[in-house]
């Protein structure tokens, strides 16, 4: 990698972080804060407060998307920044359980991921992209990790409204980091735009598209359902989740690492990429046979993931190389839309199927999902590697 690609790697990974950690310190504390909101003890709009932000994102992507292609990267991208901020100070003021879901709504209308993963494939070229999109995918995990160590100490200092109000802030020093570290992209490609029809229908992206929505759908509806097997099963109080959580994602980036190398450099992305997909299958299913006891479920959170990260950094390198040149931030745009989409859908099932069917459900349900999606990617075209080229500086 060229210093411009690793400074934009490493830029573009800090802004996703910036933005994700506000989000992610939120999560484990929010529904014990609103019990104490005006309306926060309708469980409904508990859900919906927290569900929104996803619905939003996935209206907003593909919008973004296009107009990254149109009139920019950075431009598309600060203005999402400057909305989720907005939304961030909205919800710190909320004085009821209301505002906090107008909050919330505002904050996913700055639906800037598929703006950034544009920017990052523009920035870098295609032998090395998927380092770079292993490298925001690595921030997101390290960011989750390090939200369920620091949430709970933060909010007994701040409170919620400091927690919103720091998202805030975080996402303004992100378009800081946008315009002074980030390399300048090379200029648009010019008005003449593929139908949107081309980009929803490609036979390929459609499958790639499946497997985003796929791998958030089962990550969002089992860790419903892990928590109570860590305290139930582990006897690992919830305070102490996070001895399990950061090992097992620090780790995973250890094995995450060779095996992206050796897909990139070694010709071997469908084998890897399938093998992460079986995985996923089979830590799902070791979870609903073995999934009593501490060590079984650190160990199957570990597999998983190890697979979770690998899928994560090469199914937006492959988006960006099968989608065509002019339409890269459309097709990112409808991507991170079924990734929304699958994050919303993934709460909500898992949570249906454990209140009406048990925690075992959950996890054979999923490893159905995952041996489906392992059918469709057995039969992906892969794109070739080209030859190397030069990089934008």
């Amino acid at each position: 990698m060229t210093p411009a690609e690793r400074r934009a790697g490493v830029s573009l990974a800090s802004i996703f972080a910036l933005r994700m950690l506000g989000l992610f310190l939120i999560l484990p504390v929010f529904s014990v804060h609103a019990k104490t909101l005006p309306g926060g003890d309708d469980l409904t709009l508990v859900g919906l407060a927290l569900g929104a932000y996803g619905l939003t994102q996935a209206l907003f992507q593909i919008p973004y998307g296009i107009a990254s292609d149109l009139f920019g990267r950075k431009r598309v991208i600060a203005l999402g920044l400057l909305l989720f901020a907005f939304g961030s100070f909205v919800a710190a003021a909320a004085p009821d359980i209301y505002w906090v879901l107008i909050g919330r709504v505002l904050q996913g209308a700055g639906a800037i991921s598929a703006a950034v993963t544009a920017l990052a494939a523009d920035l870098t070229r295609e032998e090395h992209r998927t380092k770079v999109m292993a490298m925001i995918g690595s921030s997101i995990g390290l960011v989750f990790a390090f939200s369920l160590v620091g949430a709970p100490l933060l909010y007994g200092v701040i409170g919620m409204a400091g927690l919103f109000a720091l998202t805030g802030i975080l996402a303004l020093g992100a378009i800081v980091l946008l315009y002074k570290a980030v390399p300048e992209p090379p200029p648009v490609s010019g008005h003449d735009k593929l139908p949107l029809r081309r980009v929803l229908l490609d036979a390929d992206l459609l499958r790639l598209n499946f497997g985003i929505f796929s791998l958030h759908l089962i990550q969002m509806a089992m860790f419903v359902v892990v928590p109570h097997a860590l305290v139930r099963g582990g006897g690992l109080p919830a305070a102490e989740h996070w001895k399990v959580y950061l090992p097992a994602v620090l780790l995973s980036f250890a094995v995450m690492v060779p095996a992206i190398i050796s897909a990139e450099r070694g010709g071997k992305m469908r084998p890897i990429f399938c093998a992460a997909v079986a995985l996923l299958a089979i830590v799902q299913l070791s979870l609903a046979g073995f999934g009593e006891g501490l060590w079984p479920v650190a160990i199957g959170l570990l597999a998983f993931f190890v697979a979770f990260n690998v899928l994560e950094a090469t199914l937006p390198s492959l988006v960006s190389r099968t989608a065509p040149p002019s339409a890269k931030g459309a097709a990112l745009g409808v991507y991170n839309t079924t990734q929304a989409l699958g994050l919303f859908c993934g709460a909500a099932l898992g949570g249906a199927l454990a209140q009406h069917f048990g925690d075992n459900a959950v996890f054979v349900v999923c490893a159905g999902l995952a041996l489906v999606w392992l059918g469709v990617a057995a039969s992906m075209n892969f794109p070739p590697r080209r030859r190397p080229q030069a990089v934008h500086t």
